[in-house]
């Protein structure tokens, strides 16, 4: 029984040697490659699996006196093939997120990208606040006074209020105008 137990031992350290070449390898592949390593890595990693579970069944009929030792190296081999699968999900995760980037467009230039249009934005803010700043200056040098501080009292009751008649009479012009000077 410990000669099937060591040919799968074998069998299991030539897998386990071939499994670990190629996790190692996804990340560097072509994505037509990496598809098809990925689904061969876990084929083999089911067939180490399979594997597992044989040579734990002749772990399970050897005599009780001599079972301590494979039960060690059973328990070595099973943590081995946890590593093996950790291994693979991680290069995995580092393949998907490769593949996710190629949907995405994101091709490492999407800072660059970021920073122009933030610059674009920052560049058309600066001209808007000009623009409202040059309006402010007309509405001062032709005497129209500025929208009050306080509007809430004086939009609600427009009526009553002297100084919302005064304001709107001596702004008109400007509003007028105003549409037109935004397009300049």
């Amino acid at each position: 029984m410990s000669s099937d137990f060591e040919g799968y031992e074998q069998d299991f350290a030539v897998l386990t040697a071939e499994i670990t070449g190629k996790i190692a390898r996804v990340p560097r592949l072509p994505p037509d490659e990496k598809k098809q390593m990925v689904a061969n890595v876990e084929k083999q990693l089911e067939e180490a699996r399979e594997l597992l579970e044989q040579m734990d069944l002749e772990v399970r009929e050897i005599p009780p006196q001599s079972r301590g030792m494979y039960s060690n190296r059973m328990r070595s081999y099973k943590q081995e093939m946890g590593k093996l699968e950790t291994d693979f999900k991680r290069s995995r995760i580092a393949y998907s997120d490769e593949v996710r980037n190629e949907l995405l467009g994101d091709d490492g230039n999407s800072s660059e990208n970021q920073r122009a249009h933030l610059l674009d934005n920052t560049e058309r803010l600066e001209r808007s606040s000009r623009r409202l700043e040059a309006g402010y200056q007309i509405a001062v040098e032709t005497g129209a006074s500025p929208m009050p501080k306080t509007p809430n009292k004086l939009w609600h009751k427009p009526k009553e209020s002297s100084l919302w008649k005064g304001s709107l009479k001596s702004s008109s012009p400007i509003l007028i105008s105003y549409p037109n000077f935004l397009d300049n």
